[in-house]
């Protein structure tokens, strides 16, 4: 079976209020315009009812993050494009996802600025965690390992998220989980 016929993770990595669920939100009718069956699994939603009562020790983060990639992994292997949205800080977390999943795992590291991460904080989160309000906050009191390897590296202050989504399906289609487009596929005139 080939890639274009299988299911795939897109695991959007980094830190609160980086884009990675505008970005899953946005590419979501685009897979399913070119007939992919779509499923997300944010990890504010997941925290809510999947990971219901877990903290945010490091213990608990592996474990919600191990639980997601789970849940992803079943839907995958059944034919499901899963858009996986979780800052997921740790490389071991991310490492262990990628093993469970294998070669259907194309990990998106969405990556503005912190700067811009804190100005986009609508809900005042970095303020909290800045003054200390709040503890073990990625990214001010906890560590965002960022990816090393990363299918793709997106730095969402620097462009618009119909840039993202498309730079996102072009990397599908280079790792063929995508057919190539109609440009693609366009015989040359051999003409500039």
């Amino acid at each position: 079976m080939s890639r274009k016929d299988r299911g795939a993770v897109l695991w959007f990595t980094g830190l609160s209020g980086a884009g990675k669920s505008t970005l899953a939100e946005a590419v979501a009718p685009r897979l399913r315009a070119e007939g992919k069956k779509v499923e997300s699994l944010d990890g504010d939603v997941v925290r809510t009812h999947l990971s219901k009562g877990l903290g945010y020790t490091r213990e608990d983060r592996e474990l919600n993050v191990a639980r997601i990639a789970f849940v992803a992994h079943l839907l995958q292997r059944n034919g499901v494009f899963v858009l996986v949205s979780a800052i997921s800080p740790y490389r071991s977390m991310r490492s262990a996802a990628r093993e469970l999943i294998g070669q259907d795992f194309v990990e998106i590291h969405v990556a503005p600025p912190l700067e811009e991460c804190i100005r986009r904080d609508v809900k005042g989160l970095y303020a909290k965690a800045i003054s200390g309000e709040i503890k073990e906050f990625t990214g001010i009191s906890d560590p965002y390992e960022p990816p090393e390897s990363a299918e793709l590296t997106l730095d969402t202050s620097a462009m618009s998220i119909d840039e993202g989504v498309g730079r996102i399906v072009q990397r599908l289609r280079e790792l063929s989980f995508l057919e190539p487009s109609s440009v693609d596929r366009q015989p040359s005139t051999g003409n500039p």
